[in-house]
């Protein structure tokens, strides 16, 4: 959520920023949330001005009542509780003001960096990397939902009689070769200095709303009404949410965290082939990377960050390119995101595998996470990053796709150590 102090101070910045995002709401939302402020501010004002009377008036009654001017106490006392009543009144409007203007910041997004290009879609997204030749398949080249089926790798039918469609079962080679990626990922992570943790599954409203996932996602979110709970639609979610409400110490950063999580999306179904097989689900496996960053340096750990996932796609033989998104194609919380895609060879296109941004303060002012530089009493808000390393079903997809050749599919070497297995024939 962007502060007050900043669309107060740095309107004019904010506005040119958000322009980037190509939504003719978001002028009118920020002036909105600055009438309401002032407003706030006035009757704040107002407030205090009459509770100071209502001091001073007690004082005065006091000293009536020590003069034995009885009536005249009475008198300011009457007055008193006008001031009080007055007061109560002001109070229950800033409460209403203070809820309006808090529905209106959540309607506005991050400020895109001064690096992120002006758009409205993917289309115009910036390539900034490319990695990999794309190899030239024969006419035997299969998409990956029919590679499965002739390996017995995972069953799309049978997850749709126990759950649904976008729910598969992996089977047989398939599931150890999923297992063996998010093992894979994890020891890279750690490798790389990232501690690993066991979220829980399920977070409560306040988490949803610290990372930005509501009221934003509400409608993408699995809930589960009885118990006021969500499933997690990202590992970020309970992850960056360890370190709501507090103070972190300055001499950790960069605080680095990854976990292994399924990870569960309400996303609106569709038919063809952008959809089919791995290609779009509503529970699938990630692996997710989380730094809390001092404010100066987190740009660096963007880079950082991107790099890592990069090295795993080389180790994965994967072509892959680097896009920095537009601001219109950007999610609401980020201020820089890059999206890593695979060449899908089977499909002919580029699936994407993994997002990495950078949110700066907008998530940490939600979760009220700070730090203290050195020597400083004041705190002041860290910043905050995530990434996919990686996202499994697409990965997997491209794999199956790309290391296929007339008489199976060729594991790669990083991950022979991991599946137990060279190939699948």
């Amino acid at each position: 959520m962007l502060s007050l102090h900043y669309l107060r101070e740095h309107k004019d910045e904010a506005l040119k920023g958000l322009a980037k995002r190509c939504n003719d709401a978001l002028p009118k939302l920020v002036e909105e949330a600055l009438e309401l402020d002032r407003q706030k501010r006035q009757i704040m004002a107002e407030a205090e001005g009459q509770q100071a009377e209502i001091n001073r008036m007690s004082k005065e009654v006091g000293e009536h009542m020590r003069a034995g001017n009885k009536d005249k106490a009475e008198q300011v006392k009457a007055l008193v509780g006008v001031h009080k009543e007055s007061v109560h009144e002001l109070k229950a409007k800033l409460l209403q003001l203070d809820t309006d203007l808090n529905n209106v910041l959540y309607q506005i997004p991050n400020v895109p960096h001064d690096k992120v290009a002006k758009g409205k879609s993917a289309d115009e997204n910036e390539e900034v990397e490319r990695w990999g030749d794309i190899p030239a398949l024969g006419d035997f080249a299969e998409a990956h939902w029919d590679l499965a089926s002739r390996y017995s790798l995972m069953d799309f039918e049978l997850g749709v009689k126990i759950s649904g469609a976008g729910f598969p079962v992996y089977t047989g080679k398939g599931a150890r070769l999923q297992r063996a990626m998010i093992a894979f990922f994890l020891d890279e992570a750690q490798k790389a200095g990232y501690e690993e943790v066991m979220p829980p599954l399920l977070v409560n409203e306040d988490s949803g709303f610290g990372t930005g996932q509501l009221p934003d996602k509400e409608g993408q979110m699995y809930y589960v009404s009885e118990d006021d709970l969500y499933l997690i639609p990202t590992a970020e979610v309970p992850i960056t949410n360890m370190f709501r409400d507090i103070i972190v110490d300055g001499h950790d950063f960069p605080i680095k965290r990854c976990g292994y999580t399924p990870c569960f999306r309400r996303e609106a179904g569709s038919y063809g082939k952008d959809v089919r097989g791995l290609n779009r689900l509503h529970q699938f496996d990630k692996v997710e990377l989380v730094e809390i960053a001092h404010p100066d340096h987190s740009y660096e750990v963007l880079d950082r960050m991107v790099a890592h996932v990069a090295s795993l796609l080389q180790k994965l033989e994967l072509p892959y390119r680097i896009l920095r998104l537009c601001g219109g194609d950007m999610g609401f919380t980020a201020a820089m995101t890059y999206d890593f895609e695979v060449y899908s060879t089977a499909q002919k296109r580029w699936l994407e595998v993994s997002s990495v941004s950078n949110f700066e303060n907008f998530q940490s002012n939600r979760l009220h996470c700070r730090f203290r530089r050195e020597g400083e009493k004041k705190t002041e808000l860290v910043h905050t990053l995530n990434g996919s390393a990686l996202a499994l079903p697409r990965v997997l997809a491209a794999l199956l796709e790309n290391h296929q050749d007339e008489n199976g599919i060729s594991i790669p070497e990083a991950l022979r150590p991991y599946t137990g297995f060279d190939r699948i024939d």
